[in-house]
């Protein structure tokens, strides 16, 4: 998402709302809704990107770094992880109770911002709806890439706010020209694949020769046949609908916007998508 000028990104938390932001950043209701005209204040989502009129705020003092709260943290855990102390985050935080730290509050860390990702990684922040999957076709990488990345990261468990590393350079396409990469979900085989795409089981055994079909593992990438074109045109990926997918859901996820898909996919019915149909998906 791009905010205009004068305004920066937010991503929403667990009880937000347009009046608790605009008292948040010494701004106004009414502003918050005009730097977002396409979103529904009463229908936020955490995870959800909005503009925020204003500076970007500076949260921390210097000496300290921004962190946000995940699944088990406490004071003491996160000063053995940061090479600190209680007393010093305390410190750093005087308005927090270290008894009631929230899953995606942002407080401070005294020290320097750690190294947190590998040399050809930067660090992400999970949002809802992020999946290895997602992300690998969002930042034009592979599940694979991701998980060599994150090794101890479990993919079937990521946890808004949680920071993982994504691969920084563009990964060439693991699959051979008259090829798609597809990654199995849970249920895949083969001969349900070759169904699916109007080809055989011998075609996709041949594309992926060192496959054990009867070993099928969920975010296993799958190189499958393409019959007739191309499913997408040169600067799109496909994308094989999922139960729940609409077009929101899918552009934000992506990083792009409504327009962007539709545009994309001119032929598409956006209040008529089928599990199983493929769309294609415009890269950054």
């Amino acid at each position: 998402m791009q905010c205009p000028a004068g305004t920066f990104e937010y991503t929403i938390r667990a009880g937000d709302t347009f009046f608790s932001l605009a008292q948040r950043f010494n701004t106004t209701v009414e502003a918050i809704q005009r730097a977002n005209p396409g979103v529904n204040p009463d229908r936020l989502q955490i995870g959800q990107v909005i503009c925020i009129p204003g500076d970007t705020p500076t949260h921390c003092p210097p000496g300290t770094f921004e962190y946000t709260v995940r699944a088990g943290d406490t004071f003491f855990s996160l000063a053995q992880r940061f090479n600190t102390t209680v007393e010093a985050i305390q410190r750093a935080n005087p308005g927090v109770n270290p008894d009631r730290l929230q899953i995606g509050q942002v407080i401070c860390i005294p020290g320097d911002t750690p190294t947190h990702c590998p040399p050809g990684t930067f660090e992400y922040t999970v949002r809802a709806g992020d999946t290895f999957f997602s992300l690998a076709q969002r930042f034009n990488t592979t599940v694979g890439a991701i998980q060599r990345a994150n090794p101890g990261v479990d993919p079937d468990r990521l946890q808004i706010g949680q920071i993982i590393c994504i691969p920084r350079d563009t990964v060439p396409t693991p699959c051979p020209p008259g090829t798609f990469a597809y990654t199995v979900r849970a249920g895949d085989t083969f001969f349900t694949l070759a169904r699916r795409f109007g080809t055989t089981v011998d075609a996709i055994q041949r594309a992926n020769p060192n496959v054990d079909p009867d070993r099928l593992q969920i975010g296993q990438t799958l190189c499958i046949p393409m019959t007739g074109e191309q499913p997408c045109p040169s600067g799109t990926t496909p994308y094989i609908i999922r139960a729940g997918d609409t077009f929101f859901s899918i552009a934000r996820r992506a990083g792009i916007t409504v327009d962007d898909l539709i545009r994309a996919n001119p032929n598409v019915d956006p209040d008529r998508l089928q599990i199983g149909q493929i769309i294609c998906i415009p890269s950054m």
